[in-house]
């Protein structure tokens, strides 16, 4: 509807979602409907074993080009929208020159493994054993939980921390930067809205912090303790804001009119509010790349012994919600080299395929790409398939695949139960890989709980619109949110939910013999 003196009425949000493969971006209305929506592949590099990255480029042009065609794809002018929501993957970063803007190297993945040694070292050092055995005492005489969490703090290959180290150790450009105090360290959110402002902004938001693994979730800010044992250097960390905050606006040039940037978030805990999982309990559960679990523990910070990670969900005015959360890293990456090995050759005939059946035939596949995380925590493991017969078809090795992505919900499930004490009061299920009913089947029974399927899978690019939505008013209040949230499918957990005991344990005794398998290579 035109409004008067020739400008159109600004009705829409954009939001965009950078992932590990896709950046998609829709365009939303007051009823949350997706008006238009556009998409691009990005292609992830691999120029050394255990090395994974990004082109900074592709991805700064491919956001752009997908904002342009979701708002064309919706017959509407970029005048026409009232504000920019961005999701991001985490923990994937670049550092750049603050003069000139220009990176001093691709992205470093969420995935990239090059930090490993640095990990293993750091969690088996002298150093560490200091730190967790003051870190008790100090617990034991103030009860705080930021000194329980430190005593039992290791490190991640997934979090930023030694990755970075590894580039301030390696590249020497950055150590110049650094010492001229011209670096800029940041996460895609950051990086992209330095150059959507043009160079103006060198922020961030409480939730993609938080995912770094160098941000302290307790106090709220970057650990100077962690920056001092690891020797990185807080100068060149963006400053964190509200998750729901005036980030600036989009330089004119690059849309042709200014768009406000109203929300940073990191994609996982922007599919958490995407699916409104606002209440103590609420678990969400994404399965796209890899696997994330996550529980809303309310305005606490929760505290793990087995490698669950407390994040900041969100921070919206002064209220903070934080989540536990756990994750395996070769979700959807297991499906698509399955397809690559041509073991099926459509992705929506796999569940028919597993389900026609009885079992995988003794056959366990362990989805271990990148290691395994929690509860196991072993970057060292191997991926691999146990138990293979004369006998062991295509069909077999598919389900065995299959079966893996739920044995992980399951596992990530109790972990999070045992630990959280968390009266559970939803789980939702959102990413790509929750279209597979086989999968959401299996996983509603081997949980035996009920698990509730979204209309609309990208969640993480709706957690960013409606987050961006609060803020500009277009939306009034997560109350109104809940409305337009819409269920698919609920999935009731079965009755023979007891006859896949024998493939659980199975599975549990080939992750086990998987363990260790790079470490004594």
């Amino acid at each position: 509807m035109a409004a008067r003196n020739g400008f159109c009425k600004k009705s829409y949000i954009v939001a965009v979602d950078v992932g590990t493969t896709t950046i998609k971006c829709h365009v939303y209305d007051k009823e949350a409907t997706v008006r238009g929506s556009s998409s691009t592949k990005v292609c992830p590099l691999y120029p050394k074993p255990g090395y994974v990255e990004m082109d900074p480029e592709e991805v700064w042009l491919s956001f752009v080009a997908v904002v342009k065609g979701a708002v064309q794809d919706a017959g509407l002018q970029m005048k026409q929208i009232e504000a920019l929501g961005i999701s991001t993957q985490r923990g994937t970063f670049t550092t750049w020159d603050k003069n000139t803007g220009v990176p001093f190297h691709n992205f470093i993945s969420w995935q990239d493994l090059r930090g490993g040694e640095l990990v293993t070292s750091w969690n088996a050092s002298f150093t560490m054993k200091v730190v967790h055995g003051v870190s008790k005492l100090l617990h034991l005489v103030t009860r705080q939980k930021i000194f329980q969490a430190a005593s039992i703090m290791v490190f991640s290959p997934q979090h930023v921390t030694f990755r970075l180290a590894w580039v301030l150790q390696n590249c020497p450009e950055v150590q110049k930067a650094v010492t001229n105090e011209t670096c800029c360290f940041g996460t895609i959110d950051t990086w992209l809205l330095n150059k959507l402002t043009k160079g103006a902004a060198h922020l961030t938001d409480y939730s993609n912090a938080s995912a770094t693994g160098v941000f302290d979730s307790y106090q709220m800010c970057w650990s100077g303790l962690l920056c001092s044992l690891v020797s990185l250097p807080l100068s060149i960390f963006p400053t964190v804001e509200n998750t729901g905050f005036f980030f600036g606006c989009t330089d004119e040039s690059i849309f042709g009119v200014p768009v406000p940037i109203m929300s940073l978030m990191a994609d996982q805990q922007a599919a958490m509010f995407g699916e409104c999982c606002f209440d103590i309990g609420d678990v969400k559960i994404t399965m796209g790349t890899g696997t994330f679990m996550d529980i809303n523990t309310g305005n606490e910070p929760h505290t793990s012994f087995t490698g669950l990670y407390p994040i900041v969900g969100w921070k919206i005015g002064s209220d903070v919600t934080y989540l536990a959360e756990g994750n395996a890293a070769d979700t959807g990456t297991a499906i698509l080299w399955a397809q690559e090995l041509e073991l099926f050759s459509e992705v929506s005939k796999t569940s028919e395929m597993a389900t026609a059946l009885e079992d995988s035939d003794g056959v366990c596949f362990v989805p271990s790409f990148s290691g395994l995380q929690a509860p196991l925590n072993d970057p060292g493991a191997c991926a691999a398939f146990m138990g293979l017969k004369p006998s062991t078809t295509k069909s077999h090795l598919l389900r065995a695949i299959l079966e893996s992505v739920a044995f992980r919900n399951k596992q990530l499930y109790d972990i999070m139960m045992r630990e959280t004490k968390v009266p559970i009061t939803k789980i939702r299920a959102d990413g790509g890989v929750c279209s597979n009913n086989f999968i959401m089947q299996l996983t509603a029974d081997l949980l035996g709980r009920k698990i509730d399927r979204p209309n609309h899978f990208d969640m993480s690019s709706l957690g960013a619109a409606f987050v961006a939505g609060l803020g500009s008013g277009f939306w009034k209040s997560p109350e109104e949110l809940k409305k337009l949230r819409s269920t698919e499918r609920v999935f009731l957990p079965s009755t023979l939910a007891h006859c896949h005991d024998t493939s659980l344990h199975s599975w549990e005794k080939a992750l086990r013999r998987s363990m260790h398998w790079y470490s004594h290579a």
